[in-house]
């Protein structure tokens, strides 16, 4: 069972959320809070596997709320989802750069909302279509953010951890990655189970970020294609 808090301080959509989430056999929703602070509050005491969280809320806003939740020292840690109406790429990278595993807008689908908190709660990330090479231009251009540089990287990873990352910028699910590096397929999760805690992250999408904030990965390495990190 999949243990969700969902925040928003509208009340129609927060009622909505939750009814979407709760009609699902595999996710309870433990808790619904109209703002940041309670958010933070509800899930250090519930711990919940995924919070989703509105990005303008009072008292403390989602990126805020995301960076106690599930930034660095984060403890319990909570995987994010951020649910928004604004396709807005400073509250994009912002999210992300906070410790977001997921960004959807509103708008997006039932379906697709269901499906983010699953991959979310599952370590894998999701960002909405349209906005996955946005974002890579974008870390590349803010690395400066992130304190880890390549060679720290290499010092922080083994050579098959490097690996793992690298084609998991790519976007390769984990049975892809254990076809090309001729692994079994719990290998690779316990390599990548291993080198999360290592980068301080707890999402696919979150290493991947990392990769493209410290320098580990350039977008002369990646392919041309969309959706790093959206496999599971």
């Amino acid at each position: 069972m999949i243990r969700v808090l969902v925040a928003d301080d509208e009340p129609l959509v927060r009622a909505g959320l939750t009814a979407l989430l709760a009609a699902e056999p595999d996710i309870e929703v433990v808790a619904t809070v109209a703002d940041g602070v309670e958010a933070v509050e509800q899930a250090r005491s519930l711990a919940p596997e995924v919070a989703c969280l509105d990005i303008r809320m009072p008292r403390l806003d989602g990126i805020a709320a995301t960076r106690a939740l599930a930034g660095p020292g984060a403890s319990p840690r909570v995987a994010v989802l951020v649910l928004t109406t604004f396709d807005s790429d400073d509250h994009l990278f912002g999210a992300l750069e906070a410790g977001a595993s997921g960004f959807l807008l509103k708008d997006a689908e039932p379906e697709q909302i269901v499906a983010a908190v699953r991959a979310v709660a599952a370590g894998h990330g999701t960002i909405a279509d349209g906005l996955t090479q946005r974002v890579i231009g974008e870390l590349v251009g803010r690395r400066r953010t992130q304190p880890v540089t390549a060679a720290r990287a290499a010092q922080l990873l083994t050579p098959r951890e490097t690996e793992i990352l690298l084609l998991l910028a790519e976007g390769l699910s984990n049975e892809e990655i254990a076809r090309t590096l001729v692994l079994e397929v719990s290998t690779v999760k316990s390599h990548l189970a291993r080198m999360m805690p290592k980068l301080g992250v707890s999402s696919r999408l979150q290493a991947v970020v990392w990769a493209y904030q410290s320098g580990v990965v350039t977008v002369a390495d990646r392919p041309p294609q969309d959706g790093p990190a959206s496999k599971g």
